[in-house]
């Protein structure tokens, strides 16, 4: 007979959530579907954990029987113990079964691992294989730069994942297509503003790139000084529509003012992200 359980590390509690359900084997996705009452949640307080007596609980509502519950409840602790130990987002097991010998067990597992644990996890991190990661995903993260390709010819440098998020969207509602996800970061620094206007242009694909920068932590004229550096160097062709809101903004408007650079400035989110879709349209 074969399970399902999965832990994974956001709830709406802020703390980690044990899915179960005594359908293993399948798709969970439609289990979930046909029959939800055939699957559990668990909320664990992360400070507490999971108790013997929440262990045994769930291992009833996994329908085991007999010697193989408390079997069950330790390897269901212990699966805890793992995610927490390893600094995992996501530890999935589909089957968790029981052999002809009454053994239960973990017969197939996927796990995911917290990117910002890496420090403390650095022997699982060096296991990572990354022969099928794009070549430019790899650079980016060398340099703190979180970068995911796309389909697109925009090119976006934005900082903050939720503008970046907003940005793709915008420009998609203006008929335009996103080129790439490129979040800068808050803390980030003029050559990594550089680093990042090379992966840009180095997309055969891209035919303009767009800057909407929102200076909260993030110093516009810190960006602004690596925008001309990195024009400078590369001897940029593209169109290219920038866009400081915040921190430092009127510096920052100075220096691209005073650059001599062939670029359009926007105050607005909606007339930039239109200007840039015009041009590649």
């Amino acid at each position: 007979k074969q399970w399902y359980q999965r832990r994974v590390a956001i709830t709406a509690g802020g703390g980690p959530v044990i899915i179960a359900s005594p359908d293993g084997g399948v798709d969970i996705e439609e289990v979930a579907e046909k029959t939800p009452e055939r699957v559990f949640k668990i909320p664990v307080d992360i400070f507490e954990g999971i108790s013997d007596e929440a262990a045994v609980d769930l291992a009833h509502k996994l329908e085991f029987e007999g010697d193989a519950i408390p079997q069950a409840a330790r390897e269901i602790k212990k699966l805890y113990e793992l995610f927490i130990g390893v600094d995992a987002t996501q530890v999935e097991v589909n089957p968790f079964g029981l052999t002809d010998e009454n053994e239960v067990v973990c017969f197939d597992a996927k796990m995911n691992f917290d990117d910002n644990a890496q420090f403390r996890q650095k022997d699982i991190f060096e296991m990572e294989d990354t022969s099928e990661t794009d070549p430019r995903e790899l650079e980016a993260a060398k340099h703190d730069l979180n970068y995911i390709a796309m389909e697109g010819n925009i090119a976006c440098l934005v900082n903050g994942a939720g503008l970046a998020m907003a940005t793709m969207d915008i420009i998609q509602l203006h008929g335009g297509s996103p080129a790439n996800f490129l979040d800068v970061g808050g803390s980030v620094q003029e050559s990594q503003v550089e680093k990042a206007f090379n992966l840009l242009t180095r997309d055969p694909a891209v035919k303009a790139i767009f800057v909407n920068i929102f200076g909260g932590i993030v110093d516009c004229k810190v960006i602004a000084t690596g925008i001309i550096n990195a024009c400078n160097k590369t001897g940029l062709e593209l169109p290219l529509v920038v866009r400081l809101k915040g921190s430092n903004m009127e510096a920052a408007r100075k220096l691209l003012g005073e650059s001599g650079l062939d670029m359009k400035a926007y105050d607005e989110f909606d007339d930039a992200a239109g200007a840039v879709v015009k041009f590649v349209n």
